[in-house]
């Protein structure tokens, strides 16, 4: 599975609430959560992101609250997989459940925003076609690679019946 886009950089500990305000916490519509998506730490992201693209951040992405709004914001305003050095434990579980790919990787200081990536979740290489340089990572287990392409837990399980 391939995932291809343009990297929006972030820096360490973006939290929940920076990820989607707690204000916009009455929808559950992936598309309407996206439209705020991390309003508060870069207003006009969300303009900026084409369907596909790539969040590139550093260390503890996703700490704060537990919340499936989070994850459902990122997806829903078109970024296609989260590249950062770590995550917190709770942005795991509800990424896996929306079906949204994370990978953790040390080589993110050598990615710029607005670089080309090319993610191979199956194996783990990381292409930055801009720069043409290659990274590794941890290969996408190919259950959650599943989720992603069912497009998460529930209509994995749906699909199942």
């Amino acid at each position: 599975m391939i995932i291809k886009g343009t990297v929006h950089k972030l820096g360490d500990d973006i939290n929940t609430d920076d990820i989607i305000a707690a204000k916009y916490l009455v929808s559950t519509d992936a598309k309407e959560l996206g439209k705020h998506c991390m309003e508060s730490v870069n207003f006009d992201f969300v303009s900026r992101v084409k369907e596909g693209d790539i969040i590139v951040a550093g260390k503890n992405f996703g700490c704060g609250s537990s919340r499936e709004h989070a994850p459902l914001a990122i997806k829903g305003c078109g970024i296609r997989a989260v590249l950062a050095r770590s995550f917190a434990a709770i942005f795991f579980r509800n990424a896996i459940n929306i079906g949204l790919p994370f990978l953790a990787s040390d080589d993110i200081d050598k990615i710029a925003d607005g670089d080309q990536l090319e993610i191979d979740l199956s194996s783990g290489v990381i292409r930055n076609l801009t720069r043409k340089q290659t990274y590794k990572t941890q290969a996408f287990p190919p259950f959650l690679q599943t989720l992603v392409q069912k497009g998460g837990l529930m209509n994995y399980i749906k699909q199942k019946k």
